[in-house]
């Protein structure tokens, strides 16, 4: 009999497998749908929805191994990484999908970020010098961009490989119409060795400053929902060795 694992479990959603079945069940019942819906339009493998009611959804197993875990050297070689950009550039060459996302515009991400700034630095979370130094890399990001069709969580351990080929990229939840290169830095982040290949698979000319500058500005937004909600991006290779790589 399959025994079921936690994937990953907190208060806002959690991901139990059973075998080759994976049950996502989530709090917020619009982010079920939006996965659904992305599945169905990304012209790029995804798992196999095999049935979604409220506030639950199962999903097949996508075959492969991850392409990499954050604060672990990933394994795959160059034409992997590279394989994984190719990907990525034929979702954003996508038609735009129906509806907008869950992005925030460029003045609620300035916002935010002076409010967590703020917050890490008062609550003694990071030297200040830290703090200040990747706030200002980050701004190379709050740039008018031309939206495309975006995964919006495209974290490494969400895109399956088996030797050279894409075989799967699940968690579809924050899908919809984003910046490209914000796609490109979740994917690379922490695994700055891989982004000359992700680019050359990409196949176009990016601003690898913005990229950098995403690595700052999504790592600064992301720490305090982290250590909240359980998870430790203090550990070796996660966001706050990120942080510190821009010193």
């Amino acid at each position: 009999m399959d025994e079921v694992t936690v994937v990953v479990a907190h208060s806002e959603r959690a991901t139990l497998r059973v075998g080759d079945v994976f049950l996502k069940v989530d709090a917020d019942q619009a982010r079920i749908d939006v996965e659904v819906r992305a599945m169905a339009l990304a012209p790029v493998p995804t798992p196999e929805v095999l049935w979604h009611k409220p506030s639950v959804l199962a999903i097949a197993a996508v075959p492969g191994t991850a392409l990499g875990r954050l604060g672990e050297p990933s394994t795959a070689p160059p034409a992997t990484w590279a394989a994984a950009g190719a990907a990525v550039r034929k979702l954003h060459d996508a038609p735009l999908p129906p509806w907008p996302g869950r992005g925030r515009s460029l003045d609620e991400l300035a916002a935010d970020l002076d409010g967590e700034c703020t917050w890490l630095v008062t609550n003694g979370v990071l030297p200040a010098d830290l703090v200040t130094r990747n706030r200002q890399v980050a701004e190379a990001a709050l740039r008018p961009w031309t939206p495309v069709f975006t995964h919006g969580d495209l974290q490494v351990d969400h895109v399956f490989v088996d030797g050279d080929e894409v075989t799967g990229i699940i968690d579809w939840s924050e899908a919809g119409h984003g910046d490209a290169l914000f796609d490109l830095a979740i994917l690379t982040l922490g695994h700055e060795e891989h982004l000359d290949d992700v680019v050359a698979g990409y196949g176009t000319d990016v601003d690898l400053d913005v990229i950098r500058a995403w690595w700052s500005l999504r790592s600064l937004l992301a720490l305090r929902w982290l250590v909240e909600h359980g998870f430790d991006p203090f550990a070796a290779g996660c966001e706050v060795d990120v942080l510190r790589s821009r010193m």
